[in-house]
């Protein structure tokens, strides 16, 4: 898909159609900065002309809790990206880490459609 045609989308099917091509990509506000994720069509300060750019793909854990299952344990974490927006993701690689690690970001494919992750960066990574 092209740029054009991927501008022609809703947010949600523009956030999907960037990461399918392997692309994690978030809004902006070209007129304020101001980040925004998840994909809308306003920021939270109301303005209107929100364009897609690279995600710096670094960030840190703001929270993170370890669900048990049968089918087994897996974690569900907030990130806070540098951009200061905060995304609810998995660190597939570990149980869990640490409030305030730093994380990179990754696209993985997830079967049925790709999806961001994150693996610990720096210190404590493996």
């Amino acid at each position: 898909m092209t740029e054009t045609e991927i501008a022609k989308l809703g947010p949600q099917a523009a956030y999907e159609a960037h990461l399918a091509a392997g692309r994690f990509m978030i809004q902006r506000a070209a007129s304020t900065g101001e980040y925004v994720f998840w994909p809308k069509v306003t920021s939270p300060s109301g303005a209107t002309d929100l364009e897609w750019v690279a995600a710096k793909g670094t960030g840190t854990v703001y929270a993170i809790t370890v669900n048990r299952a049968r089918a087994g344990d897996y974690n569900v974490a907030l990130i806070e990206l540098e951009e200061g927006v905060r995304m609810m993701s998995t660190l597939p690689q570990v149980e869990t880490a640490e409030i305030g690690a730093r994380v990179r970001a990754r696209i993985e494919d997830a079967g049925d459609a790709p999806r961001v992750v994150f693996d610990l960066a720096g210190e404590g990574a493996a």
